[in-house]
């Protein structure tokens, strides 16, 4: 759990993880030297699976969210944002089907999310459309990102994967911050399918504060550059037409995207 200045919303985070039926995890509150009481908080807790560790100098969301990686030890990895809570029952489900996965051929399962207010009201629900529980084709995903010019497979949250294959790809890129998340997603499943949840798994919460949302201004640019890069790199392979259409919509949902935070955050 990377966190900065993030005591408002800490709490809930790390009470949706310690609740979960599933109790045989690590949870590292990764502190990128708050200047509030985040860490104290997170430090408050006894259950001895909840450690605590705090930069001596900021590093930045990549940086912080790249000591978050470096310092898991189990088995899965998922890394779930200050902000943010987990559903009951979600990281059990989420590891039943990576633990069902005898081959590794799936590099990542996923689900559906809540977007969630300040004080944890459900504004809205986001899932794949049309899409119903299961395998699905790495490529198809990728295509469907593209096309939709948004986030189709969802913030950190909602997303778990093996350590083993993160060991392999490496890092969090924030060249584009907006997709730094997508980014990751794509760079794993060159090794493998996806593993969908059609259930709410995870609440994402949008508030004043949150990263997403100070980065909003530019995000159709930034998914714009993303795409070029991901098809150079051939970690997409999309045709001309939906890449221009991909384009288009990133414009679209950025803008409905601003003007819902200004909705609900005035």
């Amino acid at each position: 759990m990377p966190t900065y200045n993030g005591a408002a919303h800490v709490r809930p985070a790390i009470e949706s993880v310690l609740s979960q039926d599933f109790g045989d995890f690590e949870l590292i509150v990764v502190d990128d030297n708050s200047r509030d009481d985040t860490i104290a908080i997170a430090a408050s807790y006894a259950d001895p699976r909840v450690r605590t560790e705090q930069n001596p100098a900021n590093l930045g969301p990549e940086g912080n969210w790249n000591r978050a990686l470096s310092l898991a030890q189990g088995t899965y990895i998922k890394l779930l944002p200050q902000d943010d809570v987990l559903i009951a029952g979600s990281l059990g489900r989420q590891v039943r089907a990576l633990e069902a996965d005898s081959g590794e051929t799936i590099a990542l399962v996923f689900g559906a999310r809540e977007v969630i207010d300040g004080e944890g009201r459900v504004l809205m629900r986001r899932g794949l459309p049309n899409a119903r529980r299961g395998r699905i084709a790495a490529a198809d995903l990728a295509r469907r990102c593209v096309r939709k010019g948004t986030n189709m497979i969802g913030e950190p949250g909602a997303v778990l994967f093996r350590r083993s294959l993160a060991e392999r790809i490496g890092s969090f890129d924030a060249v584009q911050p907006y997709v730094i998340d997508l980014d990751y997603w794509l760079r794993l499943l060159a090794h493998g399918d996806a593993w969908y949840m059609d259930e709410v798994v995870s609440a994402f919460r949008v508030s004043p504060g949150s990263w997403s949302v100070a980065i909003g201004n530019n995000q159709s640019r930034q998914y714009s550059d993303f795409l070029d890069r991901m098809q150079a790199a051939g970690l997409v392979r999309a045709s001309k037409w939906e890449m221009v259409i991909g384009k288009i919509n990133a414009r679209l949902t950025n803008v409905l995207r601003l003007v819902f935070y200004k909705v609900i955050l005035r």
